[in-house]
């Protein structure tokens, strides 16, 4: 209160300065003594000043300075309502002086202003709550004291507040607040429900009232430390015991130094974890450690081939002569020859066969449960035995010995692996040798489930190659694909049953127009995934093809696939997820490599497109071969970059070669001498190409089994120039009349009369919508291959859209003609426009030619 710069009379009454006197003396002693470290007026601004009768600053604290930046030199004098109040708020300001004046008592929040400073700088604006006390001067005047606080600071100290008492109320640790004498200043409820009581009743302990005497010693020593240094301890582990319970329990605790707002010490915080539990299982492992240095022998040597048979005798080899004395592995019969394991339980009948066998004391087999059985044997367990029983109930079993034979002691283990049976071990000592106990057949019961797992995986991996292998021939294009224009031949290697499956694939896709579509890819990673990952791929690309997009278009829409194959969301979810910043992965990533190209038989033009893979290889006859420059983009799935085209022209003859890079490298020979070996290895392209296919995988040093193999070769047949027929009409009525007689005159030539009434009618069709909806010069365009397309050209860029015609139009029926009478029809974009085609049969193929008049009727 001595900050408090108030003029008050002294009071005229004796016996009120008497009880003043008695007061002092029965007050406590620390009433008047220095606020302790951690007052409340370390944090909040508050601050004072006195007003003289006639309203100005008497009197100004150094506080005030503080909180408002004015010295008192300046200050004292001042009308506070004209030096802090906004001149909108003066009037009513200067209402609420006068009654203070008059001797009434006032508190509320008034917002305020700092005078301006004297560069002419406006002053700083803030909150601030104030308390009015009218006083008298030692004349009787009226005057005022008044105690200014910081709002802002009151209102951050307030939810500081809150948050500190949530976050030690609700703690799960064991939560101290200890002073600078050791001793409890707060504790929360967690360490009260502990060591009993309330948190209040807690107050005032030290560390002596809770632990040992030399434990409380070495705790207290520490919080000495940790207070005058400022150092913290985290995990110091103390020992002691809880009320009403002799068990001695162990804490893990963290000290560090709490400061009050100024900066001054105030004590230790004290935060406690129960770790009991962790020791108990410490002095568990510490007993186990010999039992886990057999179990780390066992990870090492077992499971190092995914061959049955050899992982059985890897076991044997582990626990024969460290665990027992004699051993010997029965798989079932079913999982040797092929087929699948026996469903979850079996009733212990089934077939199995003796793989392994190992002895330390004789070479010759043991019967275990009575019969001996030879090595490599198939046979069947009694049923009432206990390895039948143990094959049945998934629990190891012991095998009573035989009365004056050599083993005293044998532990029938079943082999599970995922819940499934696949044999079954037995573990035997001789005598001499200790019997087996719990230990022990815990000990065998791990082994053999770690054996189990290696076998079923090896089981696992069989089976998922075979799926895995299977599932890709099947994606992959049967027989030898046919294209217009070209000479396809393709060959595909899967790695050996040592490696797993990879992503390989190639496909030939025709497209409208006698053009074709080479694609060649490969997917990142091997195994049944990646397999699935490159038939959704191939999936994807055909379906786009068929959409008749450029090749950097489908390379992009292919690109927003692979991101959504690992997100659960699909493409959309991964679009999203690529423009915010990422985290630890959670999605599963693809990634692949495809060259995307489009050959144009009448044109002989090859648009390239290429993300991450390998350059095409081009050999024109009589040259040498060389790798074309199509720009690598980014592989697919990775998102970001567009991909480039290039167009070449390809001579007759000349021999296009796609592949991936299980052809051109391997461990032993980096990528450059693989390509240059390739290069090297085309020499003689006009030799057919199955043959050159061969010589190419003959002459390369693939080391084949590392990777998959795929290789597409295609040889150039341009569309001869007497089967293409092509026209410009002028867009004018006249041009359907002239369109049906080029047509026809066409088809006579190519002696395709059975064709021409439905070309006919056909192109009637396509060159009247072309001529109602299109714009531009009309073009139409007839192709003769193992097929006969019809192509109508115009600078519309509306595509046609079918639709069913009601019985009472008269029109709209023109594309359900194209339908039904043509085996195909579309229309695609091009640069400067559109094309409708159709494709009818050549007569004498397997497709039938449709009647035009019952297609006709059949619309009605």
């Amino acid at each position: 209160m001595s900050e408090i710069p108030a003029k008050a009379t002294e009071s005229e009454d004796p016996s009120a300065a008497a009880r003043g006197r008695a007061a002092e003396e029965a007050a406590p002693a620390d009433m008047w003594q220095s606020s302790p470290p951690g007052s409340i007026y370390d944090y909040i601004r508050v601050a004072s000043f006195s007003l003289s009768p006639g309203g100005l600053i008497e009197q100004w604290s150094l506080r005030a300075e503080q909180l408002f930046g004015i010295p008192a030199s300046r200050a004292v004098g001042l009308d506070p309502i004209e030096a802090f109040v906004d001149p909108d708020l003066r009037s009513r300001g200067q209402r609420k002086m006068a009654e203070i004046l008059d001797g009434r008592e006032w508190t509320g929040v008034v917002p305020f202003r700092m005078p301006d400073g004297e560069d002419g700088s406006r002053g700083e604006e803030g909150m601030a709550e104030v308390y009015v006390m009218p006083t008298r001067t030692a004349e009787g005047d009226k005057a005022a004291v008044c105690i200014v606080v910081d709002v802002r600071t009151l209102r951050s100290i307030e939810t500081d507040l809150a948050a500190s008492q949530a976050i030690f109320g609700q703690s799960p640790f064991g939560f101290l607040l200890i002073d600078t004498d050791l001793r409890v200043r707060r504790a929360n409820t967690r360490f009260a429900s502990i060591f009993g009581g309330t948190p209040d009743d807690h107050r005032g302990k030290s560390v002596h009232d809770y632990l040992p005497r030399a434990e409380a010693d070495r705790v207290s020593a520490t919080m000495r430390r940790v207070l005058e240094s400022g150092d913290s301890i985290t995990d110091m582990h103390v020992t002691g015991f809880v009320p009403d319970s002799d068990e001695r329990r162990h804490w893990s605790i963290n000290l560090y130094r709490v400061h009050s707002g100024s900066g001054r010490p105030i004590g230790v915080a004290w935060l406690g974890t129960d770790i009991t539990a962790r020791r108990e299982a410490a002095r568990e492992a510490a007993s186990a450690r010999r039992n886990l240095a057999l179990l780390n022998e066992a990870g090492a040597r077992i499971g190092n081939s995914l061959d049955l048979e050899t992982t059985a005798r890897e076991l044997l080899d582990v626990v024969v002569p460290g665990f027992c004395d004699l051993a010997t592995v029965d798989l079932y019969q079913a999982l040797l020859t092929g087929d699948e394991a026996p469903p979850k339980l079996a009733d212990g009948s089934a077939e199995l066969r003796r793989v392994a066998f190992a002895s330390a004391v004789s070479d010759a087999p043991f019967g275990g449960s009575g019969e001996r059985v030879e090595l490599g044997a198939v046979h069947r367990f009694p049923f009432n035995s206990p390895c039948a029983d143990a094959l049945r109930t998934a629990r190891p079993q012991r095998v009573p010995a035989e009365e004056g034979g050599l083993v005293q002691s044998t532990l029938a283990v079943p082999m599970v692996a995922h819940d499934t049976v696949v044999g079954i071990v037995q573990f035997a000592r001789t005598k001499g040798s200790e019997p087996f106990g719990d230990r022990d057949r815990d000990l065998a019961v791990e082994l053999a489930a770690r054996a189990a797992v290696c076998i079923d995986n090896a089981r696992l991996y069989r089976r998922e190659h075979e799926r895995a292998l299977i599932l890709q021939r099947s994606l992959l294009p049967p027989g030898d694909p046919e294209a217009s224009g070209l000479d396809i031949a393709c060959r595909y290697l899967p790695g050996n049953a040592a490696t797993e499956v990879g992503g390989d694939w190639f496909d030939v896709i025709e497209l409208p127009g006698h053009r074709t579509a080479l694609v060649v890819g490969d997917v990142m990673g091997r195994g049944l995934r990646a397999a699935v990952a490159m038939g959704e791929l191939r999936t994807a690309v055909r379906t786009l093809a068929l959409l008749d997009l450029e090749p950097a278009e489908v390379l992009s829409a292919l690109d927003e696939i692979a991101r959504g194959l690992g997100t659960p969301g699909g493409v959309q979810q991964a679009t999203r997820a690529a423009r915010q910043p990422r985290d630890a992965d959670l999605c599963e990533v693809y990634l692949a490599t495809c060259v995307y190209a489009v050959y144009d038989s009448v044109t002989r033009r090859c648009t390239f497109a290429n993300a991450g893979h390998l350059p095409p290889v081009l050999v024109e006859p009589g040259e040498t071969a060389l790798m074309l420059d199509v720009p690598p983009g980014m592989p697919l799935g990775v998102g970001g970059e567009p991909f480039e085209e290039v167009e070449v022209e390809l001579p007759e003859g000349a021999l296009l070669a796609l592949y991936t890079d299980g052809l051109v490298e391997s461990r032993d020979h980096p990528l450059d001498e693989g390509l240059q070996a390739f290069v090297q290895a085309l020499t003689d392209p006009s030799r057919p190409l199955e043959d050159v296919c061969d010589h190419v995988l003959n002459s390369l040093d693939t080391r084949h089994g590392e990777d998959d193999i795929a290789l597409l070769m295609a040889r150039v047949q341009g569309l001869p120039t007497e089967s293409v027929g092509d026209w410009t009409l002028p867009r004018e009525p006249r041009s359907v009349g002239r369109a049906r007689e080029y047509a026809r005159a066409q088809l006579l030539s190519w002696d395709l009369e059975p064709l021409v009434d439905t070309t006919e009618l056909l192109v009637s069709e396509l060159v009247t919508n072309a001529l109602r909806y299109g714009e531009g010069e009309i073009r139409l365009r007839l192709l003769l291959d193992r097929t006969l397309v019809c192509e109508v050209w115009d600078a519309g860029l509306v595509q046609p859209r079918r639709r069913r015609a009601r019985d009472t139009d008269e029109g709209g029926r023109g594309l359900q003609l194209v339908g039904l009478l043509s085996a195909a029809w579309g229309s695609r974009r091009t640069p400067r426009g559109k094309t409708v085609w159709f494709e009818l049969p050549l007569p004498g193929g397997d497709s039938p030619l449709t009647d035009p008049a019952e297609a006709l009727l059949s619309l009605f």
